[in-house]
């Protein structure tokens, strides 16, 4: 039970910020996989485990939840993954919060979102990159200084003796040669371990999470996918933010160990919820205050969220002026006052949850 309500671990502040990059970050995801996963499709996907923090913190530690819980109701459009768009002389259309995640609980729509996606002329996701193998390894090639170190460090050489220790002990549990990430820039690493192994291996047998999911099916059914960004620029936004904060994110996310299993339970289990709006106190709360950046936070939401935010509504506009579109994006994208909520509202258009 103690393992399950420490929610304030020091090790689970800047793990927190990479789940939710995960989360905001299409391509990262798959690209994590992709390095973890040569040679490894036919590998026996290991039974994922994990517990709810948010239902022992209730129990364990009710005026945390408590606070947390009223921070997530006060939060702006934080209920709901379906939002229908309206704007006179358009046909409507329909937002949707994703999870980039393989588990039958995300991949499988709520009904009403899927009589949505059914009815849809076009989908929107995040990048269509990801449905090209070809561009991917293009994307990757074109920048490499963004994945990997191209002068003489080298991971260990950021590390202290014993956080190299952990790391290398940490990838051999994962069955990863630490010389075959040894000049892997910390983000990507993190991504790796900030999943929970069988999620990795799923994605590595070929499930796909619900983006891609969703692209194939429209696909299937002769209806165009259009991508909002591309895989360089999703990379640039993970690799702009300083090496401090991806090397601090990457010794917490190895120091996170196995709880790594009950953070992503928690996500799920908001994200069939609904509650796009706790994420947020959740990981704010997960931070003492001994640890807390508000510099860096600011950065990191601005950066992952706040931006691409903007330049998905300027991207989506031609699209969604069309009409009769199924814009799929992660679900961290829509609440708040500079979520896509409300920056769809400042463009003109009607905003309304459907449930």
């Amino acid at each position: 039970m103690k393992r399950v309500i420490a929610i304030a671990d020091r090790a689970a502040s800047v793990s927190l910020k990479l789940l939710v990059a995960l989360n905001v970050l299409f391509f990262l995801s798959f690209l994590a996989v992709l390095l973890f996963a040569a040679g490894r499709a036919h590998a026996e996907i290991p039974g994922c485990s994990g517990a709810d923090m948010l239902s022992a913190l209730q129990k364990g530690n009710p005026a945390t939840y408590d606070r947390i819980e009223a921070e997530a109701a006060a939060t702006l459009n934080g209920k709901g993954l379906l939002w229908k768009l309206e704007k006179p002389g358009e046909q409507p259309s329909y937002l949707f919060g994703t999870m980039h995640m393989t588990d039958p609980r995300v991949t499988t729509l709520p009904a009403y979102a899927q009589n949505a996606f059914d009815a849809a002329g076009t989908l929107i996701i995040e990048t269509t990159d990801v449905l090209d193998k070809q561009k991917m390894m293009a994307a990757m090639l074109k920048e490499p200084d963004l994945m990997m170190f191209t002068d003489s460090t080298t991971l260990s050489s950021l590390l202290s003796p014993d956080d190299a220790a952990a790391m290398n002990a940490a990838l051999d549990a994962r069955g990863i040669p630490p010389a075959t990430v040894a000049k892997m820039k910390p983000w990507m690493l993190s991504a790796m371990m900030a999943l929970p192994a069988c999620e990795l291996a799923r994605q590595s047998s070929g499930a796909p999470v619900l983006d891609v999911k969703l692209a194939e099916s429209a696909k299937a059914a002769g209806k165009p996918v259009e991508g909002l960004e591309t895989a360089e620029s999703q990379l640039r936004a993970m690799a702009s933010l300083p090496l401090a904060f991806h090397m601090k994110g990457l010794v917490d996310t190895l120091k996170l160990g196995d709880k790594v299993n009950d953070i992503n339970e928690t996500m799920i289990v908001l994200y069939q919820r609904g509650d796009t709006g706790m994420f947020w106190p959740l990981f704010r709360a997960a931070m003492p205050d001994e640890q807390n950046d508000p510099t860096g936070y600011a950065a990191f939401e601005e950066t992952m969220i706040t931006s691409r935010n903007k330049v998905m509504v300027d991207h989506a506009g031609p699209i969604l002026a069309k009409g009769n579109a199924f814009m799929a994006v992660g679900a961290l994208h829509l609440p708040g006052p500079e979520g896509l909520v409300e920056d769809f509202r400042k463009a003109g258009y009607t905003v309304t949850a459907v449930n």
